[in-house]
């Protein structure tokens, strides 16, 4: 039984490749990967090799957007059995750190993240996990629901760490997967408008299917649908509570800092490349939170539970699906189809998708 992988060998060049058959040490299970999401993340980790201080040297296997099942299991487990459908959790920290035993295990300074250089991802059929990163899901959840756990994570670290209560009037800049997916939590966690902003009309339609405010960056005016009018009157444009800046566009987060009220908090959650230049006078007066994203912590049981009951709304999230040995289509289609939001690669369907 082989053990494939879509392995990429330099920028913009995967090829398949064969990995040794993997065994579950102790505190680890082996688990076949069945779904694996692409972030912005592995696209640019293709096209350019690295993302800030990640560099690429060598072969890097990608994805880190997982779920799968449990096929073994090593000694000394009692959180996942074999036929265990899991979410899995692609962070690796060293648990002993002052940051792990602060409970802060994602501010690990030795920690070890799927598809981030030197340490593989999940686009491989097989592989041995730490099973304290695997969470069970119910029957009624989805593999691919599974792996968009992660970018939900993100979304929902960003509403904790920006204080959101409910109630709550939140604007969130940037319509792509884990602006959509920031703006579902908020509104799961009790928010009680929320308004989408980008430049791409195609996403901000999505957005608005799924009951948003939305509105083009750069416009007053906002397009509402009739599922996301509200009782209340409307808030001015000056007047959120919370900001979650997700696209990472410049002048983007000090323009969303500027349509918060007093006491407003902001989640920077979007990558800029280049320093932000913000208005601290204004900021200082209306004592203005902001506060930084790394990732996320403790994140999976809620949302697996929210994306189990209902409460988030995953419709036309996953828009495009990929057998493993068209990994570099399934990278490569965000930059030549508008409509695109998430697409999924299945590593246990090599060269063609069951239908």
């Amino acid at each position: 039984m082989t053990n494939l992988a879509a392995v990429m060998t330099a920028p913009e060049t995967i090829e398949l490749q064969e990995r040794p058959e993997p065994e579950a040490g102790p505190g680890q299970a082996v688990v076949a990967i069945r779904a694996v999401g692409v972030c912005g993340s592995d696209v640019s980790f293709y096209r350019y090799g690295r993302i800030g201080p990640y560099v690429v040297q060598g072969d890097l296997i990608l994805g880190h957007e997982v779920s799968g099942e449990v096929l073994s299991v090593g000694s000394g487990l009692t959180n996942v059995v074999p036929g265990d459908r899991v979410a899995i959790e692609p962070s690796m920290p060293d648990w002993s750190c002052a940051q792990c035993r602060a409970g802060r295990y994602h501010l690990c300074p030795n920690l070890r993240f799927l598809a981030t250089p030197p340490v593989d991802g999940a686009l491989v059929q097989r592989m041995a996990l730490d099973a304290r990163m695997l969470f069970p899901m119910p029957d009624s959840m989805t593999f691919e629901e599974g792996a968009i756990v992660e970018p939900l994570s993100v979304g929902l670290w960003g509403c904790q760490r920006a204080g959101l209560r409910p109630g709550d009037d939140v604007l969130v800049t940037g319509a792509g997967p884990v602006g959509l997916l920031a703006a579902e939590s908020a509104r799961a966690l009790g928010a009680r408008t929320v308004t989408i902003t980008d430049v791409v009309r195609e996403r901000l339609e999505v957005a608005s299917r799924h009951g948003f405010r939305v509105e083009v960056s750069g416009s007053a005016d906002s397009a509402e649908t009739d599922s996301a009018k509200t009782d209340s009157p409307a808030r001015s444009a000056a007047t959120y509570d919370v900001l979650l800046e997700c696209s990472g566009a410049p002048g983007a987060l000090a323009d969303g800092l500027g349509r918060l009220g007093p006491a407003g908090r902001a989640a920077v959650i979007g990558i800029s490349k280049q320093n932000a230049d913000l208005p601290l006078h204004t900021l200082n007066w209306n004592e203005i939170t902001i506060s930084m994203v790394s990732r996320y912590q403790n994140t999976w049981p809620l949302g697996i539970a929210l994306i189990s009951s209902g409460r988030i709304d995953l419709t036309g999230v996953h828009t495009h699906s990929f057998p493993l040995a068209e990994t570099a289509a399934a990278l490569a289609i965000g930059a030549s189809d508008p409509s695109a939001v998430k697409s999924i690669i299945y590593p246990q369907d090599v060269e063609a998708l069951a239908r």
